[in-house]
């Protein structure tokens, strides 16, 4: 383990440990202001100042730097575009001076590092990267290593005031739960988002969860952590790995399988922090635990994937582990709620053969081509370079840089098309009836994709020119899986019954265990759907309702049928009008 903890990537963007900071330490401002002589919110500004100088004199380096001959390394005036000085910070950040020393005095590097001798070991650079010049000023050479600095010493400070280091963990606790609640709430809403929710058995409390998210008939459980992998874990110490691991992780997802356990016994009723009632769905169909962190925690889905003991079920799936840079990243990239929990399904499904150095390499390849991974790959390693649009475009996002503020892929392909406005239509109104179709189509690939667009195109087109129903029925075989679409001029209970009855067929004609159907009207939109989910089993009365049933025509063949019936057609002058008028075309539309 130690080689994954020194070689594995950040956890975190450098403007997520800025734009992160100040929430978490403004509870210690108290603290932070009597014992280190300034705000976080002071501190931001002065590390915000440095870097922003930092950024006009690089822009501007060359009249600084001068001329140089060939070969030579103009190392003083290179030198000068990192250093800084108390004045100019203070006049920069409108600071004052008094303050942007004790920043300084903080993050300022002294002594000689002596305990850094190994991997793993404490570097003091890492806690204090400003590094004094012995002429009044510091040099600081890149935005992560203070804002990193920032985030992560402040728990080194007050863990040695004995009188305050409990009430440092309870705010970073705090922190860590109510981050959960805000980026959740980007995605969920705020109605179906609740926190400090207790289950109670009569008057007894049974469970908590620390973040409660209700979308239809799915549930998150979220446990949150703020427990730090110590420096012994570090330097490849394997009891204290195991020992932080599961003070952190496994205490996490135990609370959190509690919370699932009591929830579907059924027994339980549920109250949120203001003391109001939460409401479950009648049924239940699936339940994700939640283990988030609010640190860096290095290797952490190579450690989940080694040490991490759970259990599973088709109702409780696998937990997902992470910290709160991860939940943000995938609040911002996926922030819709069918797209968030798709990807959540498709990523605990895979946790056992997917490989890679940091949990952004698996998002960014699933925003590139879909995460869904055929049954016939046991293993599956992703290069982190994989990563590079995703952290393309969180910059575009967070720093307000020219460039793709979204990475071409699934996100992009499919805009504007009836696929599209189907996934958009579903997540709108949740209905389990037609839940389970959203994450089927999102676990399409890109021909499927398309296929299911021209098909949708196609139903309208003819229901427009003829006013009559028009069905497609796409089967995907390896899934065991199919759809009915109706197109349907006028919603009625017909054409309700027609769909179910058209659905049960197809579904044991092709001896599936789910199928779909849902009917759209003229312009794509959802008029009902439905769902069946049961095992395949014969039946003599269905043998005879589907013993005429043709086999359902293939993509191509079928997409071709449309093509030909919505092709141009040549009316003579006597023949009703294709408007629809019911008037001769000679007198109509000629």
């Amino acid at each position: 383990m130690k080689e994954p903890i020194f070689y594995g990537t950040e956890s975190a963007y450098s403007f997520q440990y800025r734009d992160f900071f100040a929430e978490k330490h403004a509870p210690d401002d108290d603290w932070l202001k009597r014992v280190m002589g300034f705000s976080s919110a002071q501190a931001l500004r002065v590390a915000s100042a440095m870097c922003s100088l930092m950024d006009a004199r690089a822009t501007n380096g060359t009249s600084l730097i001068g001329k140089t001959k060939v070969g030579e390394i103009p190392v003083g005036p290179v030198l000068e575009l990192f250093e800084f000085t108390v004045q100019e910070i203070a006049q920069r950040s409108g600071q004052e001076i008094d303050v942007v020393e004790a920043v300084f005095n903080a993050l300022t590097f002294s002594g000689h590092n002596g305990l850094f001798k190994e991997i793993g070991d404490f570097n003091q650079v890492a806690a204090t990267p400003l590094l004094p010049t012995g002429r009044g000023s510091v040099l600081l050479f890149s935005h992560y290593s203070i804002y990193e600095a920032l985030y992560e010493s402040p728990f080194f400070w007050m863990n040695q005031d004995e009188n305050y280091k409990q009430q440092a963990s309870d705010n970073r606790g705090a922190f860590t739960e109510q981050f959960s609640q805000r980026r959740l709430a980007s995605v969920f809403g705020n109605a179906g988002v609740y926190t400090n929710v207790n289950l109670f058995e009569g008057k007894r409390i049974v469970a908590e969860a620390d973040v409660l998210v209700i979308f239809g008939d799915r549930v998150i459980i979220v446990q949150a952590k703020a427990k730090k992998l110590t420096l012994a874990a570090r330097k490849g110490n394997d009891r204290q790995i195991k020992a932080d691991f599961a003070a952190a992780i496994q205490k996490a997802y135990d609370q959190g399988a509690e919370c699932a356990a009591a929830i579907r016994a059924g027994k339980c009723r549920l109250e949120d922090d203001r003391g109001q009632a939460v409401v479950l769905p009648k049924q239940i169909k699936e339940i994700y635990p939640f283990c988030v962190v609010s640190d860096h925690y290095p290797a952490l889905a190579f450690q989940a994937s080694q040490y991490l003991k759970y259990s599973s079920d088709e109702i409780v799936r696998p937990p997902f582990v992470m910290d709160v840079f991860l939940l943000d990243v995938l609040a911002e990239m996926l922030d819709t709620p069918l797209r968030f929990l798709s990807y959540v399904r498709m990523r605990v499904e895979s946790s056992h053969k997917l490989m890679m150095g940091h949990e952004l390499t698996a998002l960014a390849y699933h925003l590139r081509c879909n995460l869904c991974l055929d049954d016939e790959y046991n293993l599956v390693m992703l290069e982190d370079s994989i990563a590079a649009d995703l952290d393309a475009a969180m910059t575009v996002r967070r720093e307000g840089l020219p460039g793709k503020r979204v990475p071409e892929g699934i996100l992009t392909k499919m805009r504007g098309t009836f696929y599209e406005r189907l996934i958009e239509q579903i997540e709108r109104r949740p209905a389990p009836a037609i839940l389970e179709l959203g994450f089927t189509l999102l676990s399409m690939g890109e021909e499927s994709s398309k296929t299911v667009h021209k098909a949708i195109e196609g139903l309208t087109n003819m229901a427009k020119m003829d006013g009559k129903r028009h069905d497609f029925v796409l089967r995907m075989s390896e899934q065991g899986t199919g759809i009915c679409f109706h197109c349907n001029p006028t919603p009625s209970q017909e054409a309700v019954r027609t769909l179910e009855v058209h659905c049960a067929k197809r579904k044991y004609a092709q001896r599936a265990a789910q199928w779909y159907g849902v009917s759209v009207g003229l312009k794509g939109e959802i008029q009902f759907g439905i769902t069946l989910n049961s095992p395949w089993e014969r039946s003599p009365e269905m043998d005879e309702l589907t013993k005429d049933m043709k086999s359902s025509s293939s993509f191509g063949r079928v997409i071709k049928t449309m093509e030909r019936a919505l092709s141009p057609k040549k009316y003579r002058r006597n023949d009703p009008c294709p408007c629809g008028s019911g008037i001769k075309y000679k007198k109509c539309c000629l």
